[in-house]
């Protein structure tokens, strides 16, 4: 610390909102980046030490305050990993980095699909990297021509951006996969995913339909070994077509099936989980941890009243007296405070929003920090409340929701 205090007097007094680059060697890691916001000599400021030489890998993020006579300068923060195209991201065990906040872009039926490709493209413009879509959402063609335009424009490059598609139930069956893998691709217009997972525990039915259905109505299963299907997901890493591979929806029994398969040879890199204070999923995020798998969470800001999936008596999460009073205190909002309780807890979460403000509201979670009590008050909101019971498919035998995590 005393090498980066040090390197503060070189700074100047007042930078405005912008990069302030020095060269100097902070314990043979060069070169080093102060990320200045507003005015130096205002209280507080930001700034991002970093890193790899080569890969810019290595960089923390620090909230930074100092006297009003500017002789004492506090430091405090956790140690996040950033690269210089990526953003704010995480390591996964197969060794890509995942930024750790994304978009989310399920939207329900009654939301023109259109919505979907403006919101990537507004996301990509704020700063977003990691856009986070599905086969049954049913909107990659119009989410990969948004990343499309953001590319031939010049904002982004393909290797900046870390996308997500996920296999629906109906593909299950090892022959399937690869096949449902590429159909995403060719809608997307992209060579490679980032992310391919699991989208749930539960095989439907092959075939075009999302919900396969009966004569009575009732949804058709298919009976499959996840853990097969987990097989056909390392081949279409091995081929290339996805960076990293991982599931949704699992509880950690299922995630021990896959981890104990005879001649397992990729870990998942990831569980994505509904996850928010009202379900803050700690038994499922520690047991993740110690496999080193990182938990994603959807619904971090609570979730659409979609009849398909939610209840329409279901508490609204952003009205909870208690973020809203945290979220006065740090003048934010209940939504800024909802996503930065995740990150500080080392989740890699996902906002869905299709409007602009929101979307840039939601990525300006890297510049405050809530206190050891305001997470403690956070924590005291569990109520194991879930938004999406997947009540569709709580007759198959891969339900994954019976189990407490």
């Amino acid at each position: 610390m005393a090498n980066v205090l040090a390197l503060l007097e070189h700074v100047p007094t007042s930078v405005p909102a912008e990069t302030w680059s020095n060269q100097k060697n902070i314990n043979g890691l060069i070169p080093v980046s102060f990320l200045i916001f507003g005015s130096w000599n205002l209280s507080p400021t930001h700034l991002a030490v970093g890193g790899n030489k080569e890969s810019w890998s290595f960089v923390s993020s620090w909230s930074l305050s100092e006297d009003r006579e500017g002789k004492r300068v506090r430091a405090a923060g956790p140690w996040t990993t950033m690269d210089r195209t990526r953003g704010h991201s995480v390591k996964l065990n197969d060794g890509h980095f995942i930024p750790v906040l994304g978009l989310g872009t399920y939207a329900p039926d009654a939301i023109p699909k259109s919505r979907a490709g403006e919101a990537t493209k507004v996301a990509i413009e704020v700063g977003y990297r990691h856009i986070d879509a599905a086969y049954a959402y049913q909107n990659e063609n119009e989410v990969g021509q948004g990343i499309r335009e953001k590319i031939a424009d010049g904002t982004v490059k393909r290797e900046d951006i870390f996308y997500t598609t996920k296999l629906w139930g109906n593909f299950f069956r090892p022959e399937l996969v690869k096949p449902a893998l590429e159909r995403s691709l060719k809608k997307l217009q992209l060579d490679y995913v980032d992310l391919f997972l699991i989208h749930m525990p539960c095989a439907l039915k092959p075939g075009e339909e999302l919900m396969p259905e009966d004569a009575s109505g009732k949804l058709i299963f298919d009976t499959v070994d996840i853990r097969d299907t987990w097989e056909a997901l390392e081949k279409c890493k091995d081929l290339g077509l996805a960076k990293s591979i991982g599931v949704s929806n699992f509880n950690h029994k299922q995630l021990e099936m896959i981890l104990n398969k005879p001649g397992l040879k990729y870990k998942p890199t990831c569980n994505q989980v509904e996850c928010h204070p009202y379900l803050n999923q700690s038994k499922l995020l520690e047991f993740c941890k110690s496999k080193d798998i990182v938990l994603v969470a959807y619904s971090a800001l609570g979730s659409t009243r979609d009849p398909k999936w939610v209840d329409s008596d279901s508490p609204h999460l952003l009205e909870e007296p208690v973020l809203k009073a945290i979220a006065k205190n740090h003048h934010r909002s209940p939504a800024q405070v909802a996503l930065r309780y995740q990150l500080q807890r080392g989740v890699v979460v996902l906002a869905r929003s299709f409007g602009e403000k929101r979307i840039k509201e939601n990525f300006q979670v890297f510049d405050f920090e809530l206190t050891p009590e305001d997470m403690k008050a956070i924590d005291g909101l569990n109520r194991n409340f879930r938004y999406a019971k997947f009540d569709f498919v709580a007759d198959h035998s891969y339900y994954p929701f019976l189990e407490e995590y």
